[in-house]
């Protein structure tokens, strides 16, 4: 006879044996591959436009937007929808089964709860690129987006306070990017036997103008969101490709836009050799 103790230890026993598959380290690799070339897709853009050249600023599912028309577009969105997918399930794993063995302190469910956006919003991703397949897809741009959902939240009961949480947490994610940055702590989830000191050296510094890059971005995107809800205004939010035209649009905006840019295409190097050497 079976008992509800040993049921519960045989469900906990399955779940971690799960979360330490082999197969969930090989999806976040894919993840990171795919989130890569997302990256490099929306900095190719980027510099394109700096440089005068027919680019634009766009954020990833308008970057994706543009290729799939082509010839080959199609076979890189399902393959990116794909790879976005499997981040979202890697994701998942580390905030529902703690693969990544952050623990249940306070910290560590800060950081699960952090993963459990990710896949979220990796999902949410892979599900967008998809619908450009079929042309259900939307054409609008992630600040026509942006600012449609902060118009609706607006009109929410503390819809203002929504929005300004929101703005607060993109600020929070700037912070923790401009932290990874500077400490260049990501080095303590690589398997650095396997990079020449010469080698990590030069890839750790790559990571951090990405990470840099998206410090930048993120911040814009919060501080836009915030003065949103300070002035109850739904036009001042914007996304990445918003952020992108802010520095378009300034002074020396050529030159600030391909600096971005080029961080950003930092950034995409950065998620590959995270797919080659962190420890997933």
């Amino acid at each position: 006879m079976a008992y509800a103790g040993d049921t519960s230890r045989e469900l906990t026993q399955t779940a971690a044996r799960v979360g330490r598959s082999r197969w969930l380290g090989w999806l976040g690799r894919a993840g990171l591959v795919a989130k890569g070339v997302s990256y490099a897709l929306v900095a190719v853009l980027a510099i394109l436009l700096a440089g005068g050249l027919g680019g634009r600023a766009a954020g990833r599912q308008g970057a994706l937007q543009s290729i799939a028309d082509e010839s080959y577009g199609r076979v890189l969105v399902i393959a990116l929808a794909a790879g976005f997918a499997a981040y979202a399930l890697w994701r998942l794993a580390q905030a529902i089964l703690d693969r990544g063995g952050e623990g249940t302190d306070a910290p560590g469910i800060a950081k699960r709860a952090g993963y459990f956006a990710r896949a979220v919003f990796y999902g949410v991703l892979a599900g967008a690129a998809l619908t450009l397949l079929d042309g259900t897809g939307s054409d609008s741009t992630q600040t026509q987006d942006a600012r449609r959902h902060t118009a609706e939240a607006l009109t929410w009961p503390a819809g203002r306070w929504l929005v300004g949480a929101v703005g607060v947490g993109f600020l929070v994610a700037a912070g923790f990017n401009g932290y990874r940055a500077v400490t260049q702590k990501f080095e303590e989830k690589w398997y650095v036997n396997d990079l020449g000191e010469q080698t990590q050296r030069i890839v750790a510094g790559v990571g951090s103008v990405g990470l840099l890059a998206r410090f930048v971005v993120f911040g814009l995107i919060g501080l836009f969101l915030v003065k949103s809800a300070y002035e109850y205004d739904a036009q001042e939010a914007i996304g990445l490709d918003g952020a992108l035209r802010k520095l378009a649009d300034g002074a020396y905006g050529g030159a600030l836009l391909a600096a971005l840019a080029a961080g950003l295409l930092c950034y995409a190097l950065f998620c590959f050799v995270e797919a080659r050497y962190r420890r997933v």
